[in-house]
């Protein structure tokens, strides 16, 4: 067998021996290009998973917590106004009566800043001091229904042909008068002083275990532009009486005479703390 290599002459055409060995070497395979990645897969992968902190995931509670209550609290107010469906002129009215109120509690304040300034400034302290206690004495009258009271104010007449009329629904008439400003008040006879109930049913009412009958005639002394809209808002007073087949009569007046009174009473065990 002859060993000796072969020299390129004996194979001019560069063909591969027997036995399928190439004698080039393969060339390396060069590795698939790098697969680019666009911004918004990039983002993707910085937010997701998300990776939180324990301090933050508490505050996100907390947040989500506080504004489902915020939610929840404006959707029940929303619900539950009265006013949702008032009129415009409706409106405008209550916001009247609120300001009066206001310019009520301001004169008020007024009034008292000058009692204290006459206080200050008299010469005789001790006779403007006698003339203020005389003058409180009389408007505690008025209020406690010893003393009997005149000046402009309403009144309100109930009819009751249906005998209806529940002595809740005086009540809330009452109630309404005194958030309103009545200074004083007489309901078919009976002086109304701070103590005073309304009880028994319909048709049956009692002022103070006093029995009345219809037609339910309130004397109200007071600033007639504040008293009559009061009992006029919308749901107020007129209309849950005409509900119930009442008539609801309002007259103002300049003059008001409130003269039912009530005996004066003397504590038996409280006294005054002054010397």
């Amino acid at each position: 067998m002859n060993n000796e290599p072969m020299n390129n002459d004996e194979n001019p055409r560069g063909e591969q021996p027997e036995g399928g060995a190439s004698a080039v070497p393969d060339a390396p395979v060069p590795p698939p290009p790098a697969k680019e990645t666009t911004g918004r897969q990039r983002l993707k992968a910085g937010l997701w998973p998300p990776r939180l902190s324990r301090a933050q995931l508490i505050v996100a509670v907390l947040l989500f917590g506080l504004g489902l209550g915020l939610a929840i609290q404006v959707r029940s107010t929303s619900d539950d106004s009265a006013l949702r469906g008032a009129r415009q002129e409706d409106l405008v009215r209550i916001l009247d009566e609120v300001d009066d109120r206001t310019q009520r509690l301001e004169d008020e304040k007024q009034r008292l800043d000058d009692q204290r300034t006459e206080l200050e400034n008299s010469s005789d302290q001790a006779e403007e001091a006698r003339k203020q206690t005389l003058e409180k004495e009389r408007q505690l009258g008025i209020l406690a229904g010893t003393v009997a009271a005149q000046g402009p104010g309403i009144t309100l007449t109930i009819t009751d042909p249906a005998r209806a009329v529940a002595p809740d629904m005086l009540l809330d008439a009452l109630q309404e008068l005194r958030a309103a400003g009545a200074e004083a008040i007489e309901v078919n006879g009976v002086r109304v002083v701070a103590n005073t109930y309304f009880s028994g049913g319909a048709g049956d009412v009692q002022v103070d275990g006093k029995k009345i009958e219809a037609p339910y005639e309130f004397t109200v002394i007071g600033k007639p532009q504040d008293l009559e809209p009061a009992l006029n808002i919308p749901g107020g007073v007129v209309q849950t009486l005409e509900k119930e087949q009442a008539t609801v009569l309002v007259e103002r007046s300049d003059d008001i005479v409130v003269d039912a009174l009530r005996p004066a009473q003397r504590p038996d065990y409280a006294r005054s703390s002054s010397p």
